[in-house]
This record gives structure tokens, sequence and C-alpha cells, in this order.
């Protein structure tokens, strides 16, 4: 039987996306093997993160630094804009390095069965963003979901009276998957098939 503390840990790791239980005890037995050379950077690691995490105001992102470095990039095309439901959204079409321009976070979808509504997102945020002016196209990279599809025609009823190219990513995804699951070939055929909404 493992200690109250080696429990503790163990049940804390299985709570993590992609862990369960076995996985969450995996984990904890190599980071005991190897306290000097895993766990302490872990440590350290996570509380460096801890003390300096921050949410972009611009956009939603989290990073240390506010504003986050993709707003802060100088390199970046202010005049595109792409929406996303989640950071880790962000994240992956980022890593894709296709998208040239800014995010914006939305923080979550619509979803009447959850109780999420127009007013729970950064809905008002990105009409605030788009209104401003400066913005020539704005991307919405929703997930292929119902929700995701009606977060998407919301937003595009919000914004239709702004002087912008609308456009969305290629129904190449899988209907119902979700952004930070697909690999990079598929996120970049996506990015390059995105086409007016509408």
């Amino acid at each position: 039987m493992a200690s109250p503390e080696i429990e503790s840990l163990t049940q804390a790791l299985s709570k993590l996306p992609g862990l369960g239980p076995r996985s969450a005890r995996r984990a904890v037995l190599y980071l005991l093997k190897k306290r000097e050379a895993a766990m302490g950077p872990l440590l350290r690691a996570l509380e460096a993160v801890n003390e300096a995490l921050e949410t972009c105001s611009v956009c939603g992102n989290v990073d240390t630094v506010n504003p986050c470095s993709i707003c802060s990039d100088p390199r970046r095309d202010e005049r595109a804009l792409c929406v996303v439901e989640d950071v880790a959204d962000l994240w992956a079409l980022d890593k894709s390095r296709l998208f040239p321009g800014r995010f914006h976070v939305l923080g979550g979808r619509l979803s009447a069965l959850e109780g999420v509504r127009p007013e729970d997102l950064s809905i008002d945020a990105l009409v605030n963003r788009i209104a401003a002016g400066g913005i020539d196209e704005v991307v919405l990279a929703m997930n292929a979901t119902l929700e995701g599809q009606a977060t998407a025609h919301y937003i595009a009823e919000r914004i239709e009276q702004y002087p912008i190219r609308l456009t969305q990513l290629a129904h190449g995804l899988p209907v119902g998957g979700e952004l930070d699951y697909l690999d990079e070939g598929t996120l970049a055929q996506a990015l390059r098939a995105r086409r007016p909404v509408g």
C-alpha cells in the first residue's frame, strides 16, 4: 500500500486528460524512481508556470506574459483573426505555423444542454475587436461539432454588419472531432481550404 501522500499524488495525476488510474500510478512510480532527474525538474517547472501564468487580456491565450507572445509578435498579421473555442485549439493551430495572424479564444462554445450562453463566452470582446477596425478577415475555427457549428453561426450573425471577409475551416475535419486531437497535416489542409461563411 502506498502512503496517503503518494496515493494523493496518484489521484491528482489520474484527473489529467489522457491519464487514468493505471497510467497515473506508472507516472508516480517513474517519478519516485527518478526522483532527482524527473521529480525535481517537474516540481520546479510546475511552480514557475503556476507563479507566472497569465491570461492574455487581448486574445484569451494563456502564457507567462500579458499580452501573450502571439499578440505581441510584430511579425503577425494584425488584419487576420482566427477565432477558436479553447486555448488547446489555439495551440494546435499555431503549432501548424500556417496561420500568420492573431487569435481570439472564446472560452468554450454555445451549448443549451450545458447552459453555456453567448454572454458566458468572450463573443462581445470579439465583436469589439472587429468593430475597432483593422481586421480584414475573420476565420471561424470552431470544432466540427453541433455546438461548434452553432457557435460559428451565431458569431457570423453578430459580425455580418462589418466589412470583413468571414471564412471558416474547410469541412474535411471529422464530424465530432476536436482540433487539439488532429494531426498537423489535417489542420494544414483545413486552413488552406477555408471558405466564406454563408
